[in-house]
């Protein structure tokens, strides 16, 4: 019986371990295939010829051949993929995707981060639906020093800039805040009918202590304002993504900062851990929100052998008024292909240390 009991125990704790990374996984491929949904559907309403439509990657569980289309479940649960017919090869095929209208093309080929993006919406909505509250831009309370300044924010007033960026929410301001280098600040706000600049004030702000030296409110969560509570938190997060960008392009951030599927994965799974053991799921809801938001605009950047890579071709082909050359973009998808495996190969290595080291 004791031998048992150890045993249950021992089952127990390799499990606790075990699922969070399952969900994770689980979750990125629902967040891939989601994406490759995107493309396929929008695909079949323009009437273009789909090939193959795969749930999952690897060797091929299950396959079914409806019409002209080939449906598959695959071995690996971690996406899947759109097979499209004159996607990247010439084909005399009228449907084919090549042989389409420049903005036909444009639709099938944002549809996927499109839906990334709507999936992030609604996960936001669901976040603030627990937290019953959406936070404002209102100032609540501030700090005895910044009560007794005399250029300083005040209990009431709503901030609209902080150094001339506009403030969408209220995670936006303290990321604002967060990453400027020397806690000096050109604040506008709307204090009664009269907006105010503050020029020079001093604001302290630290992430980690959990202290600012004002705090905004919130309002309660209703039918009303919850669609657009949620659609300001994820504009926030898309704000956030590209800063953050900007910042890295800046050298602010190095590739020790990125964190790859891997770290990603780790990541989730420790948040859903910790979210089933203390029975609050909002954490690890909006980090799903972040992360499939995140991808969603990353597919979109102009970036060779992304989604923006080739919507950027269907841009320049519609001012010039005629394709370009399909070597030519098959050429610079495939070297920028092989950048970006290299890319996540450097991150992947770095998070497989840094779990190490954990």
């Amino acid at each position: 019986m004791m031998l048992l009991n150890t045993l249950s125990v021992s089952l127990g704790t390799v499990w606790g371990k075990v699922w969070p990374i399952l969900f994770a996984i689980l979750f990125f491929g629902i967040i891939i295939a989601l994406h490759e949904f995107g493309h396929f559907i929008t695909a079949k309403i323009f009437g273009i010829k789909v090939n193959e439509f795969a749930i999952g990657m690897g060797p091929t569980l299950l396959k079914k051949v409806k019409g002209e289309t080939q449906y598959s479940l695959r071995l690996f649960p971690i996406g899947g993929f759109v097979s499209l017919e004159g996607e990247d090869e010439d084909s005399d095929d009228s449907r084919a995707f090549g042989n389409q209208k420049a903005w036909k093309r444009f639709i099938v080929i944002a549809a996927g981060a499109t839906l990334n993006i709507i999936l992030g919406l609604a996960l936001m909505g669901v976040v603030l639906g627990i937290e019953g509250q959406i936070s404002t831009t209102i100032v609540s309370a501030v700090s005895q020093d910044m009560s007794q300044s005399e250029n300083g924010i005040e209990v009431g007033d709503k901030v609209l800039t902080i150094n001339g960026s506009k403030v969408i929410s209220a995670r936006d301001l303290y990321y604002q805040l967060y990453r400027d280098d020397d806690g000096i600040f050109d604040i506008t706000v709307k204090r009664g009918n009269e907006k105010i600049q503050l020029s020079n004030i001093s604001v302290r702000y630290s992430a980690e202590k959990g202290f600012c030296d004002f705090v905004v409110g919130s309002t309660k969560v209703s039918a009303l304002n919850i669609f657009p509570g949620a659609a300001k938190e994820t504009a926030s997060m898309t704000k956030l993504i590209f800063l953050s960008l900007a910042d890295m392009v800046r050298g602010q951030y190095g590739l020790k900062d990125l964190s790859g599927p891997i770290g990603t994965i780790g990541i989730v799974a420790e948040t859903a851990g910790n979210a089933v053991s203390s029975a609050d799921y909002s954490g690890i809801i909006f980090i799903l929100a972040f992360i499939t938001v995140n991808i969603g605009i990353v597919n979109l950047l102009p970036l060779p052998a992304l989604d923006g890579g080739r919507l950027f071709f269907i841009v320049i082909e519609g001012i010039c008024r005629k394709p370009v050359p399909k070597k030519f973009e098959a050429v610079v998808h495939a070297a920028g292909l092989i950048l970006l495996l290299g890319l996540m190969v450097l991150i992947s290595f770095n998070d497989i240390v840094n779990l190490v080291r954990k």
